[in-house]
């Protein structure tokens, strides 16, 4: 539809009454399906706003593109409209040539702010924050604060706070909007701002200020230098964003392979290839030792040879119990639950809760054996076995995110396959080890 309304040349007011059935991402997704001479169409005929909340959705290399291509007046007009931290975005994805060309369509002091937040380091609350918020003076009236929403608002991220800077860039208290309107005309700023305001230093990880602005349910957040001068706000939105990518990279580690930069269908299988092959021979060689210990109780394989049936369900019921752990326990400390001074809280509460799950395993692993006929004895071994193991599972499980995070290392590394990796091994000497006790070889 979008195509036929812009190949028959339409007018403005029929693209419009189109548009306005839409939202921007979904406006977005239909530019990526026309040819270069459509979108520049496209672009011109719309509101100059809508148009550059749709640009904020397209891709850096697009993004360029459309700016580079489109008339200059309207280029500049739709890049002053993008909020700043998109702006940001753009100008640091594309090449160093083409964002300084860019850089000219700012004005002087915007150009000069931008610059500021791009060389903050990635990741961090200043690379996500945005200059276009609303500032005002402790002095100035509800009735004068009033008349600067009404005039700078258009252009501000959000509009729900008012920050309150002094004449040093400064953050000195934060009004919300429905504290403005509820205020009497003649009140102060000053009267009516709070200055314990919940802030995050720029340099502050990304990670860390989603969970300042979950905790305090907050829908925008300042973020400041040292010397508290106001640098911008995260409003929720752009923390939305961050929480999926963080948890996006979390699983990927947690199924033992490097986290993606790009959307998976962007990844060609050489990069899916250079993200994976690292951890699997790291898991290979570490797997290797699985072989060594099944060699050292040869002899005993020898003699008791119905051993080896239950060889590959314990080591599999200790890998999936100590997944099963290692997950609970790395979301818990992404989440803030769980922290390294709760060690021992955690073992004890992971220990017991693998002595339930291997009482209940080892049972049914007893009746396995029954089965198979294998004898009272073997089953009993391989009984013990099982409850052993997926304790033993359960404590390696639950101790080694806590003492990885400690030595700043992220938790999310100790994967499934890792920790299956570890108890394959030590499962194997403790099958062994009771094999040698109960049927005395």
């Amino acid at each position: 539809m979008i195509k036929e309304l812009i190949n028959n040349l339409s007018s403005k007011e029929e693209i419009g009454e189109f548009i306005e059935k839409f939202q921007p991402y979904d406006l977005a997704e239909m530019v990526t399906d026309l040819d270069d001479k459509e979108q520049i169409v496209f672009f011109t005929n719309i509101p100059f706003d809508l148009g550059a909340e749709i640009i904020e959705y397209l891709e850096p290399e697009l993004q360029y593109r459309l700016l580079d291509h489109i008339e200059k007046k309207i280029a500049i007009t739709l890049l002053n409209h993008m909020s700043s931290d998109k702006a940001v975005d753009l100008l640091l994805a594309i090449h160093p040539y083409q964002a300084k060309i860019l850089m000219e369509f700012l004005p002087k002091e915007y150009r000069e702010k931008i610059k500021t937040l791009m060389t903050y380091e990635d990741n961090s609350a200043g690379s996500l924050a945005t200059v276009d918020y609303i500032g005002a003076r402790k002095h100035w009236t509800i009735e004068y604060t009033l008349s600067h929403i009404r005039k700078v608002g258009q252009e501000a991220e959000i509009v729900s706070y008012v920050y309150v800077i002094d004449t040093h860039g400064k953050l000195t208290g934060v009004v919300s909007l429905k504290e403005i309107i509820l205020a009497k005309p003649n009140q102060k700023l000053e009267e009516i701002a709070k200055e314990d305001m919940i802030t995050v230093l720029v340099d502050e990880h990304q990670e860390g200020v989603a969970d300042t602005l979950a905790k305090y349910d907050l829908v925008a957040i300042p973020v400041v230098n040292t010397s508290h001068r106001m640098i911008g706000i995260i409003t929720v939105d752009d923390l939305i964003d961050v929480i999926h990518e963080e948890a996006t990279e979390d699983i990927q580690k947690l199924g033992g392979s490097s986290p993606l930069e790009e959307a998976y269908f962007k990844n060609s299988v050489w990069s899916l290839f250079r993200k994976r092959i690292g951890w699997l021979l790291i898991l290979f060689v570490a797997e290797a030792y699985t072989g060594n210990v099944l060699r050292h109780y040869e002899d005993i394989l020898d003699q008791v040879i119905a051993l080896a049936f239950f060889i590959p369900l314990l080591i599999g019921t200790g890998g999936n119990s100590g997944t099963q752990t290692v997950t609970t326990l790395v979301r818990a400390m992404a989440m803030g639950e769980v922290e390294f001074k709760d060690i021992f809280k955690v073992m004890r509460k992971e220990v017991s809760t693998g002595l339930l799950l291997g009482a209940v395993m080892g049972v049914v692993a007893f009746i396995r054996a029954e089965m198979l006929g294998v004898g009272f004895d073997i089953g009993t071994v391989v009984a013990i076995t099982a409850i052993c193991i997926v304790i033993w599972a359960s404590f390696v499980a639950a101790v080694m995110p806590l003492i990885l995070h400690k030595l700043k290392i992220d938790p999310a590394v100790v994967s499934g396959p890792f920790i299956a990796t570890l108890v394959d091994g030590t499962g194997l000497i403790i099958y062994f080890t009771m094999a040698r006790l109960f049927l005395n070889i």
